[in-house]
């Protein structure tokens, strides 16, 4: 894989993040040319933590009869943290099956 397909990749990856935030697609920045995979894949990772936190607060709110808590909102958000979850896993099982390919690789 080459290193521009990754960064189309993690572009789509940051436009899909933000769509599922309710961010506009424009906000989602583009991957700035100085950027390094480690920051732009932490980034992503405190992300994903950030969605989780924030529906299992919207969860928690419902559960203790918040009248601003409504059903729909916990159950959009918990499947919006589901999905990115989920989505974070298959990029982490792509880079280690990279890893691996690279690894195997004679020399």
């Amino acid at each position: 894989m080459s290193v521009q397909g990754i960064d189309n990749l993690l572009g789509e990856l940051k436009a899909m993040s933000a769509k599922a935030a309710g961010q506009n697609s424009s906000a989602a920045e583009a991957l700035p040319e100085g950027s390094d995979f480690a920051s732009v894949l932490k980034s992503s990772l405190d992300q994903v933590s950030q969605m989780q936190q924030d529906s299992q607060a919207k969860q928690q709110a419902f559960e203790m009869g918040d009248p601003n808590a409504n059903l729909q909102d916990v159950m959009v958000s918990l499947q919006k943290a589901s999905l990115s979850f989920q989505t974070m896993v298959q990029v982490r099982n792509k880079l280690v099956s990279a890893y691996q390919e690279v690894m195997n690789m004679q020399v």
